[in-house]
């Protein structure tokens, strides 16, 4: 019995569509709602039929539903292209999601920062 090594085919094809996703909106896009944009992971089905593309922003509310109308639009022309860079029998739909985890990380950062200046100052008032 072969030994698994690492990462499944699907794992694979998830980061080799990620590169490539990343390039084409870096390089190819000319959407200019869809700026700032940062690709985090890709899911595919077990079919590769659909592919969840998680992206992050660090722009506003407003701006995130532009760039997400941006991305939904340009899905077609992205597919296209990857279906040409990417050797899978079947090119994936595309279906972005925003991935709201670094803005959490942010906040909670920026929590714990808060308290401990906020610690810091009951300490020098006690002293």
């Amino acid at each position: 019995m072969p030994q698994q090594r690492g990462f499944s085919r699907s794992d694979r094809v998830s980061e080799q569509i990620l590169r490539e996703l990343a390039e084409l909106i870096r390089l190819e896009l000319k959407d200019p709602r869809v700026s700032l944009v940062t690709l985090t992971a890709v899911e595919v089905t077990a079919d590769y039929a659909h592919a969840k593309v998680f992206y992050t922003t660090l722009a506003d509310a407003d701006q995130r539903a532009e760039i997400e109308r941006g991305l939904k639009r340009s899905a077609g022309f992205l597919r296209r292209e990857l279906g040409r860079r990417v050797r899978i029998h079947h090119t994936p739909e595309l279906h972005f999601v925003f991935d709201a985890s670094v803005e959490r990380g942010t906040h909670l950062s920026r929590l714990i920062d808060e308290a401990v200046q906020s610690d810091r100052h009951e300490e020098d008032a006690a002293e």
